[in-house]
């Protein structure tokens, strides 16, 4: 597990850009937190890095927003919100994994509430600190092969955020 901390939004959004460049088309990344701890952001920092110009706001009502990103891999980015949702079978529903297979990054916010949805994937969970609103820990895990053989990218891309 990486342990990272973010003292501002701005860092929030480079450490998501650093998850970002080792992301391949057909990854999951699953936000984990807390109402409020920084998923949408977090989200966010990695479509910019992505090249993402249009504000992306939380899919909570509509469930997927996808974007298309004009190249190979990923070829698109689609941000989902599983908040509303309390069984697997809605999950399966969406067809997240048909959006990785075609080459697509997944993002999945709220995506540890649904246990053993996801095969390989990146959980990035973000927690507020309690005394200074503006800083978050952020543990990033991984499951699965595809991750396990790019960790020590993923640590070199993080370095500077480790705590």
């Amino acid at each position: 597990m990486l342990l990272l901390r973010s003292s501002s939004l701005d860092a929030t959004h480079r450490i998501a850009a650093a998850v970002a460049m080792v992301c391949r088309g057909g990854d999951t990344v699953v936000l984990a937190g807390e109402m409020g701890a920084g998923k949408t952001a977090f989200a966010q920092g990695m479509g910019q890095a992505l090249g993402i110009d249009t504000p992306m706001t939380s899919p909570t009502y509509t469930l997927v927003h996808s974007y298309e990103l004009g190249r190979r891999s990923p070829s698109a980015l689609h941000h989902a919100d599983l908040y509303r949702l309390t069984r697997t079978t809605e999950v399966a529903d969406l067809g997240l994994d048909e959006l990785a297979e075609y080459g697509g990054l997944v993002l999945v916010e709220w995506g540890d509430i649904v246990d053993g949805a996801f095969d390989d994937h990146l959980t990035v969970a973000l927690s507020a600190d309690d005394v200074d609103a503006s800083t978050r820990s952020i543990e990033v895990s991984a499951v699965g092969p595809s991750w396990s053989a790019r960790w020590s990218e993923l640590e070199r891309a993080t370095q500077e955020f480790a705590q």
